[in-house]
């Protein structure tokens, strides 16, 4: 994977989201509040700069990949960020290595299936029709939605790198587990602090919020967002990240 690393401090590490790249970060950990962090950010396997795998990788086997990875990054145990499908990676990380992190921030990550966007659409698709102009096709429209929503143009620029059979295989896995509707217990269960910030009202669900409520999982609103709430409420976003941080660095 190719990673990037910005800042001096306590780490921070930020998993992207289905198709996009390591590089919507840029913003938010340009923000003061987290100026203390240094923050580790991957571009994963068949997405931005990172080569596409010659074989896509399902959800389960890149967490599994992503926890040996943070096993052997150096220095005290990080504070893992993750936006989206990287919400849910950061869940499964934490049901694997609790040991191996400080916390979990899960930044509107799939809870239900009204969250499958993007990987409801694709997921409809068999996998011969997506690298024979589907992909294409869930390109263009998002292309010309960002007439009128800035968070899809960057999001289109980051498709461009995306390579449509991880693509593909992400939104089938995605879509599996938003169906149950059980990630937001499995985010309540597990053992190291976590944090669910939702985009309020046009992030996840109703239905999610209604779930992560249910479940007793620690969501914390904010308004007015979107899904990439990171984007519409950088300096929101960027407060609660830094106390999450702080807290866990006060008890290290």
């Amino acid at each position: 994977m190719v990673v990037r690393r910005w800042g001096d401090g306590p780490p921070i590490v930020y998993i992207h989201g289905l198709g996009e790249a390591g590089l919507c970060f840029a913003p938010l950990v340009a923000r003061p509040e987290l100026a203390a962090y240094t923050h580790v950010i991957p571009d994963l396997p068949g997405y931005g700069r990172s080569a596409w795998p010659e074989r896509a990788q399902g959800l389960d086997e890149l967490a599994d990949h992503l926890r040996a990875w943070l096993a052997a990054q150096p220095g005290p145990r990080p504070v893992v960020v993750g936006h989206s499908m990287g919400g849910v990676l950061a869940t499964l990380i934490a049901e694997r290595a609790p040991a191996e992190l400080a916390a979990i921030v899960n930044i509107d990550g799939n809870v239900s299936i009204g969250d499958c966007t993007f990987s409801g659409k694709a997921a409809a698709l068999s996998l011969a029709d997506m690298v024979a102009g589907g992909f294409d096709r869930l390109r263009e429209a998002i292309y010309a939605d960002g007439a009128s929503a800035p968070e899809l143009r960057g999001y289109y620029a980051a498709l461009r790198f995306a390579d449509p059979v991880t693509y593909h295989r992400h939104s089938c896995d995605l879509v599996a587990m938003s169906t149950p509707e059980t990630l937001a217990q499995r985010l309540a269960a597990v053992t190291v602090p976590a944090t669910f910030i939702a985009g309020v009202p046009a992030g996840v669900c109703e239905r999610s919020r209604e779930l992560l409520a249910a479940a007793g999982a620690r969501w914390v609103a904010v308004e007015p967002a979107g899904h990439w709430v990171y984007v519409d409420q950088p300096a929101r976003c960027a407060e609660v990240i830094a106390a999450v941080a702080a807290a866990v660095t006060a008890r290290a």
